[in-house]
C-alpha cells in the first residue's frame, strides 16, 4: 500500500514539534506575534501533515546545519564578570532583600538625623543595630552565592 504522507494523521508530539518551532521563531524575531498566534491556533488544531507542514514551510530548519559543529562561546573570565559589579550577578531574590535592607535603614537614619536635629543633642546611634546584623547577613549570603557560582574564582589556565 502507497501512504501519502500529508494525508496521516498527526500525533500529539508532531504538533507540539511545530509548537516549538513556531516558539523559536518568535523568539529569534522570524515570526511577529500575530502570525505566531494565528500559527500557533492552526497547529493545535491539526490533524494531518500536509496541515502541519505550511505552517514552518518559510522558516529556516530548526537547528542550522552550519552550526551544528560550531562550538559553545568559551565562558567569560571570572574576572570580566567581576567588572560587572557584586550585585549585577546576584539572583533577583537577593538584590530585592538588599533593597528592603536599604530601605529600611535609610529610613531609620532620616529618623535618626530628625531627632537629632530637633533635639540639639548627641544621641545613641540606634541606627546601627537595625543596619550592622542583617547588613552583615546579607553581605555573607551574597558573598557566599558569588563563591558558589564561580565568579570570584581565578580564571582558569589554558591547558598544553
Amino acid at each position: 500500500m502507497n501512504y501519502d504522507r500529508g494525508q496521516m494523521r498527526a500525533s500529539d508530539n508532531d504538533r507540539q514539534e511545530v509548537l516549538d518551532r513556531l516558539r523559536a521563531a518568535l523568539d529569534e524575531g522570524r515570526l511577529k506575534m500575530d502570525e505566531y498566534l494565528e500559527r500557533m491556533g492552526a497547529a493545535s488544531e491539526a490533524v494531518t501533515y500536509s496541515e502541519l507542514t505550511p505552517l514552518c514551510d518559510d522558516l529556516p530548519p530548526a537547528r542550522s546545519p552550519a552550526l551544528k559543529d560550531v562550538a559553545p562561546p568559551p565562558r567569560r573570565p571570572a574576572q570580566a564578570v567581576a567588572r560587572r559589579g557584586f550585585f549585577a550577578t546576584q539572583p533577583l531574590a537577593l538584590k530585592i532583600l538588599w533593597l528592603i535592607w536599604g530601605t529600611a535603614v535609610a529610613v531609620n537614619v532620616v529618623v535618626y538625623v530628625l531627632v537629632a536635629v530637633t533635639t540639639a543633642h548627641a544621641i545613641y546611634p540606634w541606627p546601627l543595630w537595625v543596619a550592622g546584623p542583617a547588613g552583615a547577613a546579607l553581605f555573607a549570603v551574597s558573598a557566599g552565592i558569588r563563591v558558589v557560582r564561580g565568579h570570584d574564582r581565578p580564571p582558569e589556565l589554558p591547558r598544553s
